[in-house]
This record gives structure tokens, C-alpha cells and sequence, in this order.
């Protein structure tokens, strides 16, 4: 199995009447910038190990397991809404920086947040990194109608249970299940996501760490004019890094290019592309090694 080469402490910290567990790599210190690290859909924060193991230089990391994901407790709710994360990033904050601004890094669905929170709140974010965080495909009013239905429906499912998360008979099975999904993934990192990924319950069948209800559509619209006019209000630089597989336009078919999302990226005021070559979705999995280097580089300039 992988052996980490430096070693997190969990903290838990009351946000917003939610017990939040979050991964801290480092130490607070003088003319350190903390950096705040944010996971995506279906993941933990534990996910970051392989990059900060990488890092050249001593940072102080804090890595949030997002509402309804890894250590930290789900809401009493059946469904999720996007600006929660937004709140619980400035709750955070104010627990772990509310004098300084931090460096923000995030992936894929913590790319989106780390975006749009900066963009809302600019004055708190030094540097921002969105790793794949591409955004949605562009709605139209007129889809409303079905979305809401379509909302509906799924919240009904997810109470007959059809949405339930597999469970596995071992985390030797979970780590089979990440190397399926991740054909670049090898077996030792597989198997040490495998233990922070997924828990074992009470009838020994290994779990998801992910409540099955963020499965369920948004209700509301993605309004492209309405991320756009946060994009303009982000002050921070920003780099913003792709892998060499093209994920984005495999998952929409044609629905959301690249070339769209780099035309949404003009309207941040300082944006610069980064490029992990020979990686997919998952390059903090894939290239650890040149992704530490490609935002050490970025932060030091």
C-alpha cells in the first residue's frame, strides 16, 4: 500500500450546525499563506495526499470533507444546493484565516466553488488554482419545467432507495472499483484511497463515504451569464489546468466544448491555462508529482 509521506491530523469544526472534518497537512507560521484545498463530487479530502506528498516546500494544507462527504456529517436534508458550499468555505475561513487571505485549489466540483467563492468574495483569496472545475453546459429558461419535474421524480427515487451507493464486501473490492474508473490509478495509491474513500459498517460491508442524495439533480438552472459576472469580480490570479484527456467533452457529447469554457475563463481579469499532460480527470491521482510543481510554481511568482 502507499505510505504517505507526511502525515494529516483530523480537526472537526462546528459550521453551520454540521460537526465538519477537516484534513490538516503542516503547520500555521510565519509569511506561510495557508492553502486551502477543496475536493470534488464523489470524493475526500484524504484525495490531496499524493500532491502534498509531492510539494517541495513545508505548506500549511487545510482540506475539507465537504458536506455530506468523507468524515463530515450530512444535513438533515434529501438533497444538495450548490451555494452551501459556497457558505461553508466562508465559515471555514473565518475559523482558519478570518484576518488574511488564503491560497484557494480546487477540483472539479471544488474547482466550480473555489470559482464562483471568489468571484463573491474576492478580498479573501490570494491565489486561486481550479483544477477541471469546467462549469456546467449553458441552460435556457425554457428547460425549467422539466428540470423541476425531473428534480422531483429523483427525490422520490432516492426515498425508494434507487439511489443508493454500491457497498463492497472489502476495501481490497472499494480499490477495484476506483482502478476501474481510474485505468491510470495504480494498485498501492488504489488501495490507500480505498481505506479513506469508503469505512466499514456494522455488518462489515465497506461504504461510501458520500451521502447517495448528491446523486440528485439541481434543481435550479446553470445561468451562464450569472457565473460570468462573478468570473469578472475575481481579483486573485488565476491558473486554471486541464489534463491531456479531453473529460469534459466526453461527458457532455457535444452539449460543452473546451472552447467554451476557455471563452468563459476570458472574463476572469487574470486567468493563465496550466496543462498536466498524460492524465485524466483525476490528476491529482494521475500526476501528483508535476501537478505539486505546476502550483508551487504558481504561487511562488
Amino acid at each position: 500500500m502507499y505510505q504517505a509521506q507526511r502525515e494529516s491530523r483530523s480537526e472537526f469544526v462546528p459550521i453551520r450546525n454540521l460537526k465538519y472534518h477537516v484534513r490538516i497537512w503542516g503547520e500555521p507560521g510565519a509569511g506561510k499563506v495557508p492553502l486551502v484545498m477543496v475536493h470534488g463530487w464523489m470524493d475526500v479530502a484524504a484525495s490531496y495526499q499524493f500532491v502534498v506528498d509531492a510539494f517541495a516546500r513545508d505548506h500549511y494544507v487545510i482540506a475539507p470533507d465537504w458536506r455530506g462527504y468523507g468524515l463530515t456529517e450530512s444535513p438533515v436534508a434529501d438533497n444538495y444546493w450548490f451555494p452551501d458550499y459556497l457558505a461553508d468555505l466562508d465559515f471555514l475561513l473565518d475559523h482558519y484565516s478570518p484576518a488574511a487571505p488564503v491560497h484557494l485549489v480546487g477540483h472539479s466540483m471544488g474547482g466550480n466553488i473555489a470559482m464562483l467563492y471568489s468571484g463573491s468574495r474576492p478580498a479573501r483569496i490570494r491565489k486561486l488554482v481550479n483544477l477541471e472545475g469546467f462549469g456546467m453546459p449553458a441552460t435556457r429558461p425554457a428547460q425549467a419545467p422539466k428540470r423541476y419535474a425531473r428534480w422531483m421524480d429523483e427525490l422520490k427515487g432516492f426515498h425508494r432507495g434507487e439511489l443508493a451507493l454500491k457497498l463492497y464486501d472489502s476495501a481490497e473490492g472499494v480499490a477495484k472499483r476506483l482502478m476501474k474508473t481510474n485505468k491510470r490509478l495504480p494498485a498501492d495509491k488504489a488501495e490507500w484511497l480505498a481505506q479513506h474513500w469508503a469505512h466499514p459498517d456494522a455488518d462489515g460491508k465497506w461504504r461510501i463515504l458520500g451521502d447517495a442524495a448528491h446523486k440528485i439533480t439541481n434543481a435550479s438552472l446553470f445561468r451562464v451569464d450569472e457565473v460570468l459576472e462573478i468570473y469578472k469580480a475575481i481579483s486573485a490570479p488565476t491558473l486554471a489546468v486541464e489534463a491531456g484527456d479531453n473529460s469534459l467533452e466526453q461527458w457532455w457529447q457535444g452539449k460543452f466544448t473546451l472552447a467554451e469554457y476557455h471563452e468563459r475563463l476570458l472574463s476572469v481579469p487574470d486567468a493563465r491555462k496550466g496543462f498536466i499532460a498524460d492524465a485524466g480527470h483525476m490528476l491529482h491521482h494521475d500526476q501528483p508529482e508535476a501537478l505539486a510543481r505546476l502550483i508551487e510554481e504558481f504561487l511562488s511568482t
